[in-house]
C-alpha cells in the first residue's frame, strides 16, 4: 500500500502553471472551436426545447460561457479557502500505473455498458432514458409529466450500476474509504468550503437561473424539497460522487501526473457520464454534434469544480454538499419535479 504524501498547498504552482500546460490550452481552443461551430451547425434554431420558448442560439452559447465563468469563480474561491492546506495526493491514493491503467479501463466500459443498458431499460419503463438527470433538467422537457414509478426505477438504477456495485468492488479489492477519497482529513475546514460554495452557488442560482422555489407554498416546500433531495441524491449524486470522483478521479492522477489535466478530465468525464440525458438529440449528424457540443457547454464546468474540490481537500463529499445535492438539485429542481410528478 503506498504512503499518501501530503506538502503546502503552494507547491501546487499557481497562474504561472496553467498558462504552461497544454491541457489547458488545447482545453480552451477545443472550448472556442465548439462554441462557433455551434453557430453554422445550428443554422438558427437548436433541436433543444426549453418549456414553450425557444431560445436563440446565441443566448444558449452565451450561457455556456457564463456557465463556466461561474466555475472559474467558484474555484477561485475555493483554491482561496483552501491556499494553507496541505496539498492532498490523490495519485497515491491509486495503485501503480500499470494497475491504475487497467482498472481506468474497466471503469470506462463498464461505464459505457451501464450508459447504454439505461438507455434500453429507461426506454422500455418510458418515454427516456435512464441517464444521470432526470428529464426536464437543463435543455428543454421543462414540466415534462413523469410517472413515479419511472423516476423510482431511474434513481434505483443509477445508484445500484454507478455507485453501490462500483463501491463494493473496489472494498473487495482492499481499498479503503481514504483512497477513495470518502474521509475528511479536516473536517472544519471542510464544513467552511462548503458553506461558502453553497451560498455563493446558490445564490447565483436563485438570482441568475430561477427562483421559482421562492414561489411555492410552505405545503409544497414541505413535500417538494425532502422529495427533491432524496431522488436527487440517489439518483445522480451519489452514483456521480462514487462513479467519478472516489473511483475515477485518484487512477487519473496517477496516469496523468498532472494535478491540472487531472481536473480537465473530471471535467470531461461529467460532460460524457450525461450522454444520454432526455434532451439529448443523436438522429442527424448536425444535431448529435451540438448534443456533444452542448454537453460540454453545460456539464465540463460543473464537472471541473467537482474535480477541484475533491482534489484541494481529498474528500469527494464536499462536492456533494457544496455543489450538487443542495445547488441545484434542491434550488433548482423542486419546483419542476413537482410539476412532472402533477403534485401542485
Amino acid at each position: 500500500m503506498s504512503v499518501e504524501k501530503t506538502a503546502p498547498a503552494s507547491s501546487q504552482g499557481g497562474f504561472s502553471t496553467l498558462l504552461r500546460s497544454r491541457s489547458v490550452w488545447i482545453t480552451a481552443l477545443l472550448w472556442v472551436l465548439g462554441s462557433l461551430a455551434v453557430f453554422p451547425l445550428a443554422g438558427g434554431e437548436l433541436p433543444f426545447i426549453r418549456g414553450s420558448e425557444r431560445l436563440p442560439v446565441e443566448t444558449e452559447v452565451i450561457n455556456g460561457q457564463l456557465n463556466l465563468l461561474v466555475a472559474v469563480v467558484l474555484i477561485l474561491i475555493a483554491v482561496a479557502i483552501t491556499r494553507r492546506r496541505p496539498r492532498v495526493d490523490l495519485a497515491a491514493r491509486a495503485p501503480e500505473r500499470a494497475t491504475a491503467r487497467t482498472e481506468t479501463a474497466v471503469l470506462i466500459g463498464y461505464g459505457i455498458a451501464v450508459s447504454l443498458g439505461g438507455l434500453a431499460i429507461g426506454h422500455l419503463a418510458g418515454e427516456h432514458a435512464y441517464s444521470l438527470h432526470l428529464p426536464g433538467t437543463i435543455h428543454g422537457l421543462h414540466n415534462q409529466t413523469l410517472e413515479l414509478g419511472w423516476v423510482l426505477g431511474w434513481a434505483a438504477y443509477n445508484f445500484v450500476f454507478f455507485a453501490v456495485l462500483p463501491y463494493l468492488a473496489f472494498r473487495r479489492l482492499g481499498y479503503t474509504n481514504v483512497q477513495l477519497n470518502l474521509r475528511s482529513a479536516d473536517r472544519r475546514g471542510d464544513a467552511i468550503l462548503i458553506a461558502v460554495i453553497l451560498v455563493v452557488e446558490g445564490a447565483a442560482e436563485l438570482a441568475s437561473v430561477s427562483d421559482e422555489i421562492l414561489q411555492l407554498t410552505p405545503a409544497q416546500l414541505l413535500m417538494g424539497v425532502p422529495l427533491a433531495f432524496t431522488v436527487n441524491l440517489v439518483g445522480t449524486v451519489l452514483p456521480i460522487m462514487i462513479f467519478i470522483y472516489a473511483i475515477l478521479l485518484p487512477r487519473l492522477a496517477r496516469l496523468t501526473g498532472s494535478v491540472v489535466t487531472t481536473a480537465i478530465l473530471g471535467g470531461v468525464a461529467y460532460a460524457v457520464i450525461h450522454a444520454f440525458e432526455s434532451w439529448a438529440v443523436y438522429d442527424t449528424m448536425a444535431g448529435g454534434a451540438l448534443t456533444v457540443i452542448f454537453l460540454t457547454l453545460q456539464y465540463f464546468g460543473p464537472g471541473l469544480i467537482k474535480s477541484v474540490l475533491t482534489l484541494r481537500t481529498g474528500n469527494a463529499w464536499v462536492h456533494v454538499w457544496a455543489y450538487h445535492a443542495i445547488a441545484p438539485h434542491v434550488t433548482l429542481d423542486t419546483a419542476n419535479l413537482l410539476d412532472s410528478l402533477r403534485l401542485r
